[in-house]
């Protein structure tokens, strides 16, 4: 093969570094296999964990839209067995005031009037005064869904009072609204046999609908948003563990210093790291998003796919830079491995402090937000946040391609964009590459060898005439 001359053999190396990586990439398939589709397994589990809180909460409303509640009409009082957590034996209720005769008449039709079911007198509890009530329920705690107390002035004036635990109650995906399951099958009940009371009328007519209030769906428990951050970052992880192993390696080998001196530009071997790692990060990325809609996450089928595409690939790209700069200090590619994981512990740390707030909130100065965003996975956290809340209802329409530079309507405390995530990817990547070429440089190699701490500023290093001057260990 004819070797050439200045950009043309920039070219040649280029592409001959290029296949080796493909080569080394090729034998050592287990590895790379994982580092392009370990995002299955962690989109997998995020869809294990999402299914498994949404289970939780099917059997109420509230994180659903709501325009047209249905009327629920004839509300029975449920046997206490219905209820969550009860203790057992148990009562369907107590009531107070049985030393009036009109009283017990009207408890005695609230339980034979109770639609679908009688009550059974085993499963009903009289007492005097609500204080004899509460003293029992203080003895007896969960072991009746609530009471009724009740008060007879005159003939034509009966009044009582509902007694009830108004705490919200979840088991098991089961959800129990305590105000439309006993609050209002009491009220309902109480009310309707004590007009026939007064009216003097057993058959009177009460019917009454109720119905829930009209609302938008809440914003739900989002296992994207939480723990969303640490498996993007766990999936990366495996690509940058990679990519110091292989840079260190070949300064460990000093296959490096081997091609350096058999003409090696400086250029044409970054460059073809860069190339490299970056077709890498553009597949898994498009994989990551790929396998995200198969899964059916409102998360990568609402937002811009081009807004989640740049998102995850520009964070690669900057964790290569990253990991570009730290191969330098690390002489062993055995430790490689250590190295990522103690810096996937602190990103997972900052992460954490990232999504409860800190610092892209108005509170906190521009100076400290600058100094957070240096490290790619704080970036990542508050762009993976960004666009859950864009995507948290199911009115929710994401966020386009024209929007990623704007604020949601609603954020009060927004000082950070998409866009923004994507200017500082950008940025501190050439920030870490650059690091990582002068590192490189200074630091000794295998041999014990390093240019100068100012070789940059020395007019041969950039015109190619003796700027590529060494020095001893």
């Amino acid at each position: 093969m004819e070797l050439k001359r200045e950009v043309g053999l920039l070219w040649q190396q280029f592409k001959a570094l290029l296949v080796k990586n493909l080569l080394l990439s090729w034998r050592n398939k287990r590895a790379t296999f994982l580092q392009l589709f370990a995002s299955l397994v962690f989109i997998l589990l995020l869809f294990c964990i999402d299914r498994a809180t949404r289970s939780m909460n099917y059997g109420t409303t509230a994180y659903k839209s709501v325009t047209d509640p249905l009327v629920s009409f004839y509300p029975s009082i449920p046997p206490c067995e219905d209820k969550l957590y009860i203790k057992f034996p148990c009562f369907d209720f107590l009531w107070s005031g049985n030393d009036s005769f009109r009283v017990r008449n009207i408890v005695r039709s609230i339980m034979a009037n109770n639609p679908g079911r009688a009550i059974p007198s085993s499963k009903v509890m009289s007492f005097t005064t609500k204080e004899e009530v509460d003293e029992w329920i203080l003895n007896n705690q969960n072991r009746v869904p609530g009471a009724l107390h009740f008060r007879e002035t005159n003939a034509t004036f009966i009044s009582y009072g509902l007694q009830i635990n108004s705490t919200v109650a979840t088991k098991r995906g089961h959800f129990e609204d305590p105000t439309f399951k006993f609050q209002i099958p009491f009220q309902v009940a109480a009310e309707r046999e004590v007009a026939r009371s007064v009216i003097g009328d057993s058959n009177f007519g009460w019917v009454v609908g109720f119905k829930e209030f009209a609302h938008p769906a809440r914003e739900t428990f989002s296992a994207l948003s939480t723990i969303g951050p640490a498996f993007f970052l766990a999936f990366a992880m495996f690509g940058f563990v990679l990519q110091i192993s292989s840079l260190v390696a070949e300064k460990e080998l000093r296959l490096r210093q081997s091609m350096s001196m058999m003409g090696l530009y400086e250029s044409a071997y970054w460059l073809s790291w860069i190339t490299w790692e970056g077709i890498l990060s553009l597949v898994s990325s498009l994989l990551l998003i790929l396998f995200g809609m198969m899964f059916q996450f409102d998360f990568f089928k609402k937002n811009n796919f081009a807004v989640v595409f740049l998102v995850f690939f520009l964070f690669q790209l900057c964790m290569t830079g990253l990991a570009f700069m730290l191969s330098a200090f690390v002489s062993k590619s055995t430790s490689a491995n250590t190295v990522g994981f103690s810096l996937f512990i602190i990103g997972f740390l900052t992460q954490i402090v990232t999504l409860v707030g800190f610092p892209y909130k108005k509170q906190f100065s521009r100076i400290i937000r600058n100094v957070w965003s240096l490290y790619p996975p704080n970036l990542l956290a508050a762009a993976v946040d960004l666009l859950v809340q864009a995507t948290a209802t199911p009115e929710d329409a994401g966020i386009s391609w024209s929007r990623r530079d704007k604020c949601s309507l609603d954020d009060t405390e927004c000082v950070i964009t998409i866009n923004d995530v994507y200017i500082w990817l950008i940025s501190t990547f050439f920030v870490w590459l650059v690091l990582a070429i002068y590192f490189d440089n200074v630091i000794p190699n295998a041999s014990g060898v390093r240019k100068s701490v100012f070789y940059f500023l020395m007019p041969g290093y950039w015109t190619g005439k003796g700027g590529n001057k060494v020095e001893g260990n």
